[in-house]
């Protein structure tokens, strides 16, 4: 049995795209499966809500006990979105909603300029917070894909693609707006800022076509700034929410009266730095260590990452690992080893439930070893030469 497992994992097989492909895909329809049979498959319902409420003229951030718990945080655009699914029998609509999620993320990772060996590293890295996103049906997944792509389409010269995918994700749920860090890396500025203006005004309006109308989208996107800012109160000191190392610093220190920018402007500035080294920007390494730094920054220097968000900081992290300048690869292969095990595990079915709720979620475990890649990307990028012919991609 051990002889067979062993001979699986060294089988060609596991590194060809397909394989990848199948198992990615297989998680979310096992995990689609498996809620519905349970009936727990909360964030589904609201995403189709959103749909629902939308075409109804009914405000979207409000509570729907009957038809769900919690509550949307969502843009209205998102509506847009879900529509094909929302239209669909849950157990046909959530099991593509997996799938279609998944497969948004793995054409994003195909198309990163890194050889495919490494490609195929990242998909087996972060395939474990893949299937903890899938579990839970969330968005994170394409918002991912959306921030790799931003990326991607500016290194391939076309700014109206990535202005459009900035400019959707961010409507839908602010974080991809983080591809503007990129902004710096065009070739045609001009034409990708106009691009925003465009995609900004087609988005905004777009809703009105199938709504009740301007008065109606207006007054939403007004509800959803309102709501995002209570949920950002509530989020501070919640066991599943700001899994962050701004919710590291809140729950350990259990102090609510401080303003979380004490955190994000120093990290901001952190962020920053690299971006003086511009004769570092023609090394192609150095740019995705850029991208690395964008996935991770997000996900730590939000009040609103759940666990499900760590599948964007792990590609963060795998990306670190293959385009990393320093000599010392023993420190970075232990810090990318730890980073799998303690990240990946530490809140599946795996880790005892009293272990989970006693110490992972009080102390936000699952962020530490994401903020030590994070302070050595920072270090990396302020003070490492990218001009490594050796290396250099």
């Amino acid at each position: 049995m051990i002889n067979n497992l062993y001979a699986f994992f060294k089988s060609p097989k596991l590194r060809e795209y397909k394989t990848i492909l199948f198992f990615w895909c297989f998680s979310g329809i096992v995990y689609a499966i498996v809620k519905l049979l349970m009936g727990k498959y909360n964030n589904y319902k609201i995403f189709k809500y959103v749909y629902w409420h939308a075409i109804e003229g009914l405000p979207l951030y409000k509570e729907y006990p009957n038809q769900y718990y919690d509550n949307n945080h969502y843009g209205i655009i998102f509506s847009t979105i879900i529509a094909p699914f929302a239209i669909l029998p849950d157990w046909l609509g959530l099991m593509l909603w997996n799938v279609a999620n998944t497969l948004i993320l793995f054409y994003a990772i195909r198309h990163l300029p890194l050889t495919n060996n490494q490609k195929k590293l990242i998909y087996w890295f972060s395939f474990i917070e893949l299937m903890t996103a899938q579990s839970v049906q969330q968005f994170n997944i394409s918002v991912g894909a959306f921030i790799l792509l931003s990326f991607i389409f500016i290194e391939k010269k076309k700014e109206f693609w990535a202005a459009c995918i900035i400019v959707i994700g961010t409507f839908i749920k602010i974080y991809p707006i983080v591809g503007l860090a990129f902004f710096l890396f065009s070739k045609q500025k001009t034409k990708f800022i106009l691009s925003l203006l465009f995609w900004s005004i087609l988005f905004f309006f777009l809703p009105i076509l199938y709504t009740s109308g301007f008065d109606y989208v207006s007054s939403q996107y007004m509800e959803w700034g309102e709501a995002l800012k209570i949920k950002n109160i509530k989020n501070m000191f919640a066991p599943s929410q700001n899994v962050s190392l701004l919710g590291l610093v809140r729950k350990l220190t259990g102090i609510s009266s401080y303003n979380d920018l004490c955190l994000i402007i120093p990290g901001l500035c952190l962020f920053f730095i690299p971006y003086v080294r511009v004769g570092q920007y023609k090394y192609l390494r150095f740019r995705l260590m850029i991208l690395a730094n964008v996935l991770l920054f997000v996900v730590l220097f939000s009040s609103g990452t759940e666990a499900s968000g760590y599948i964007i900081a792990m590609i963060g992290v795998a990306i670190w690992y293959v385009c990393s300048p320093s000599k010392h690869r023993v420190y970075n292969l232990v810090l990318f080893i730890a980073t799998l095990v303690i990240v990946g595990i530490s809140t599946t079915e795996i880790v005892p439930r009293t272990l989970r709720l006693g110490f992972i979620q009080p102390f936000v475990l699952k962020s530490w070893m994401c903020i030590f890649v994070w302070f050595t990307i920072c270090y990396e990028s302020i003070l490492l030469d990218f001009n490594n012919k050796k290396k250099n991609l």
